[in-house]
């Protein structure tokens, strides 16, 4: 391939989701861009997701799959599965969500156009017509970053060596670690663009961010404020 369409590689953690999984993966097997690997981690699911996922790797060469011996949380399955990638850059994708066809050929055309070391988009909650970031899209990044997390964590497109710089997701960060992530990759000077496209559909149903919401408030506060979490999860 050439410079312009480096290997992305999609990481992807994923834990009882046999109802959604499938559209997930569908939606990056469909994109556009076709140089890319997915690797996705069963995190000790209970339910039929792996072997969905694993139907999912018989058919596509380029899906890699890998199984938790225990559950340990999105942050650490994340990082497990970074160093395992082959790409030049490294996308993100939950398994609940929905990825638009032309979502990555758009992103790595940013990233070389504006030269980027990251980059995401804007998304639309499934099932209503809703924006996010809506208002907040026009507001500077480094300013409202301070009160709330500005960037669609599964949008997230980023070089991966910018990725090994930062030292991947902070692990004392079991929930939230998106957050952390962005405000560290803000305070370093990482150059960033948020598309405004709608390239990225969000489910808000039954999900991380709704089940477990007073933890989330409480990781988002410490990575707001630079504290180390010592809640116990």
């Amino acid at each position: 391939m050439s410079k312009s369409q480096p290997l992305v590689s999609f990481i992807i953690s994923v834990y009882n989701d046999e109802k959604r999984v499938s559209a997930a993966l569908q939606s990056i097997v469909l994109q556009s861009y076709k140089n890319l690997e997915i690797r996705i981690v069963d995190d000790a699911s209970t339910d039929n997701t792996l072997p969905i996922i694993q139907s999912f790797a018989k058919e596509y060469k380029n899906i890699y799959v890998y199984k938790n011996s225990e559950n340990i949380g999105l942050t650490k399955s994340l990082n497990l599965l970074a160093p395992k990638t082959k790409g030049e850059y490294i996308a993100r994708q939950d398994s609940d969500d929905i990825s638009n066809p032309l979502r990555t050929e758009k992103q790595i055309n940013a990233i070389f156009k504006y030269n980027l070391d990251f980059c995401t988009t804007r998304a639309v909650i499934n099932n209503t017509n809703k924006t996010i970031p809506g208002k907040s899209f026009y507001i500077p990044k480094k300013l409202l970053i301070k009160y709330k997390n500005p960037f669609i964590h599964g949008s997230l497109l980023i070089n991966k060596k910018v990725f090994k710089e930062i030292g991947l997701y902070d692990e004392r960060f079991y929930f939230s670690q998106d957050y952390k992530l962005m405000i560290d990759l803000i305070n370093k000077g990482y150059k960033f663009k948020i598309i405004n496209e709608i390239l990225y559909t969000l489910n808000f149903s039954d999900n991380i961010s709704l089940n477990f919401k007073d933890q989330q408030n409480y990781y988002a506060n410490c990575a707001r404020n630079g504290i180390n979490p010592k809640l116990k999860v």
